[in-house]
């Protein structure tokens, strides 16, 4: 059965309620309840879902579980009409998610950090198997309820996939650039809602890899690409996070760009997409801060998208200008 309501206009469930002073832990039930369903509260008392069947039966029953411990609550339909707008509650289920996933991901790095020290015993790589099996099952369990996918999400495959190799080496061979005709005037599918990652990969692809790309934007969920198609920066695309690389580091190395500025905006693009400062350059902040007015005023990908181009490109300017003086004699 389709989990959707596609005849309904309204396109959000609301539970508004009202707890009962006692017992104290109530509270911290019914809210871990919600955090579980993927939840996100508008107000304290007022929590939102995305309106599906499920979801719909999955907040009926924490409803009767607030009546019966002698609270209040009720379940709505809504459609947004005025103030919070659709987009701004899909912000704030992408936020919440990528919360989680930045947590997962701090802890499969401390995992590749702690491997990367100590020598790889039959008895450690059992441990080490049992550490990634858990956070695979925390990936699954917040990629169930991503419901507007959330950037974060290729961060952390990208890194359980080099812990996977790591406890399973793969056969040493040599790692050829791939040859360039073979990707020229494709489309480069990605997810909608592009942010720092997606906009500087579809800039350097077109840029430097393939002048002629078509740039498409998908669901996150359940795309099946069509033939010829290539994906970047999603869920089991050609080209996406590899270990503690970001898409835009990936490509350049694939690719074995070698562009006077480009390795600083993979720096730039590392960090603002990461969020592990692991470069710490001084320019990262404010380029942050204009890829965030850039996604706020347009909403639109393919506005977005060639404003973002524009940006890149005075970037690159500016950092091989700066790398070319710093060579000079």
């Amino acid at each position: 059965m389709n989990p959707t309501l596609p005849t309904q206009t309204d396109r959000w469930l609301l539970l508004i309620h009202q707890l009962p002073p006692k017992p104290n832990y109530l509270r911290v039930k019914i809210g871990r309840r919600l955090a579980a369903l993927g939840a996100v509260a508008l107000k304290n008392t007022v929590y939102v879902l995305p309106r599906t069947a499920s979801a719909q039966e999955d907040l009926q029953w924490v409803l009767r579980e607030i009546v019966a411990a002698g609270g209040e609550a009720s379940l709505l339909t809504a459609q947004l009409v005025d103030g919070v707008s659709d987009a701004d509650i899909e912000r704030m289920f992408r936020s919440a998610r990528d919360s989680d996933y930045t947590m997962l991901a701090q802890q499969a790095r401390d995992l590749e950090r702690r491997c990367a020290r100590l020598k790889m015993t039959d008895e450690r790589r059992r441990d080490t198997e049992l550490d990634v099996r858990r956070i695979e099952r925390q990936l699954e369990s917040i990629t169930s309820i991503d419901f507007f996918g959330a950037a974060g999400r290729e961060s952390v495959h990208g890194l359980l996939v080099a812990l996977r190799a790591r406890l399973a080496p793969p056969p040493a061979a040599a790692v050829s650039a791939p040859i360039k005709e073979t990707y020229l005037g494709r489309t480069w599918v990605t997810r909608v809602d592009i942010h720092v990652d997606r906009i500087a990969s579809a800039w350097l692809i077109q840029r430097f890899i393939d002048p002629e790309a078509q740039i498409k934007f998908v669901s996150p969920k359940g795309y099946v690409p069509e033939a010829g198609e290539l994906r970047f920066d999603m869920f089991e695309a050609e080209f996406s996070h590899e270990g503690d690389l970001c898409t835009f580091e990936v490509l350049c190395k694939r690719w074995r760009l070698n562009v006077p500025g480009l390795r600083a905006l993979a720096e730039i693009v590392h960090d603002i997409d990461l969020k592990d400062a692991k470069f710490g350059r001084a320019e990262t902040a404010g380029i942050d801060a204009q890829i965030d007015g850039l996604a706020r005023l347009q909403p639109d990908d393919k506005a977005r998208l060639a404003r973002g181009c524009e940006l890149f490109d005075e970037l690159l300017a500016h950092f091989a200008k700066k790398k070319i003086a710093k060579e000079a004699p």
